[in-house]
C-alpha cells in the first residue's frame, strides 16, 4: 500500500512514536487523523499541518470515543486505510512492594487501567477501524488496509516492576496472528512493532545518568532508539504487502535484564 493519498489513523499521535509516524506519513503524502488525550499537543500538530492533519481528543478504551473518531475520519478524508496504535501507559509497580511509602500488593485499579488502555484500547481501535476498512476498494494487491500495533520488548523480557505493562504488551503480541488471520479475507494486514528503549517522553523524563546507563545496555547502536526509526519501520510495513501477522523487534539486539 502506498502512503500517498492514503488516510492514516494514529493513536497516541501527539507525541513520541506516534508523532514521528504522523510527521513521516504526511511527508509521504498521507492524510492523518491524530487521536490523543493531550489536547494541547494534538492541536499544535494540527495547527502546524492544517491541510493534512486533523486532531481529535480520544480515549482509546472508550467505544463511543473511537467510533466517533472513525466516523470523523470517514467524513473528513473519505476512508481509513492505515491504523497505527501507539497510545499507551507504562506504570512501574511490583506485584508486591512499596508504593507511595506503603508496602502491599500491586494496585488492582492500576493493573486494570494498564490493560484497559494498552490492550483493550488497541483491540477497540482495531475492531472499529477494520469494520470501516472492509468497505474500501482494494488496490492491485487486493489490500484494503494495514493495521500496525505497538507492543514492546517487555512482552518477552519483562523486568521487575513491569508486570502490568508486560501483560498488556504480551496481549498485543498474542493478538497479532489471529487478527491477521481473521482479516485476511478482507485484504487487511495486521502487524506489530516491539520497540526496545526509545527516546519517548517517558524515558526522556529520566535523569541523564539513567538514560546513559540504559543506552549502554543496547549492543548496537549503543543509544536510545529515535522515534523517527519507529516511523521508518511503520512506513516499510505499510509499503511491503508480504508483511503480515508478525511482530518485529526494533531494539538494537537488546535483551532486557532483571531490572
Amino acid at each position: 500500500m502506498q502512503l500517498k493519498n492514503a488516510t492514516a489513523l494514529i493513536t497516541g499521535g501527539a507525541s513520541g512514536l506516534g508523532e514521528a509516524t504522523a510527521r513521516l506519513f504526511i511527508e509521504s503524502g498521507a492524510n492523518v487523523l491524530v487521536l490523543d488525550l493531550n489536547e494541547a499537543a494534538g492541536l499544535a500538530l494540527q495547527f502546524e499541518f492544517p491541510e493534512r492533519i486533523k486532531f481529535l481528543k480520544t480515549d482509546v478504551s472508550s467505544e463511543s470515543d473511537v467510533q466517533n473518531a472513525v466516523d470523523f475520519a470517514l467524513e473528513a478524508f473519505g476512508s481509513i486505510n492505515i491504523v497505527v496504535n501507539c497510545a499507551g501507559i507504562a506504570p512501574a509497580r511490583k506485584i508486591v512492594g512499596k508504593a507511595d511509602g506503603i508496602y502491599g500488593p500491586h494496585s488492582f485499579a492500576l493493573f486494570e487501567k494498564t490493560i484497559k488502555t494498552n490492550l483493550i484500547g488497541t483491540f477497540n481501535v482495531m475492531r472499529l477501524a477494520a469494520f470501516a476498512m472492509e468497505r474500501n476498494v482494494p488496490n492491485d494487491e487486493g489490500e484494503r488496509g494495514v493495521i500496525i500495533n505497538t507492543a514492546s520488548v517487555a512482552a518477552y523480557d519483562g523486568q521487575m516492576g513491569q508486570v502490568a505493562y508486560a501483560a498488556s504488551k504480551g496481549g498485543i503480541v498474542s493478538m497479532t496472528l489471529p487478527v491477521a488471520r481473521d482479516l485476511a479475507k478482507s485484504g487487511i494486514r495486521v502487524m506489530a512493532i516491539a520497540p526496545g528503549l526509545f527516546e519517548t517522553p517517558l524515558l526522556l523524563s529520566l535523569p541523564e545518568e539513567a538514560r546513559i546507563s540504559l543506552a549502554q545496555q543496547i549492543p548496537f547502536p549503543s543509544r536510545l532508539g529515535r522515534p523517527s526509526e519507529y516511523a521508518l519501520l511503520a512506513k516499510s510495513i505499510v509499503e511491503n504487502p508480504m508483511l503480515n501477522g508478525e511482530v518485529i523487534r526494533l531494539d538494537g539486539a537488546i535483551r532486557m535484564g532483571l531490572k
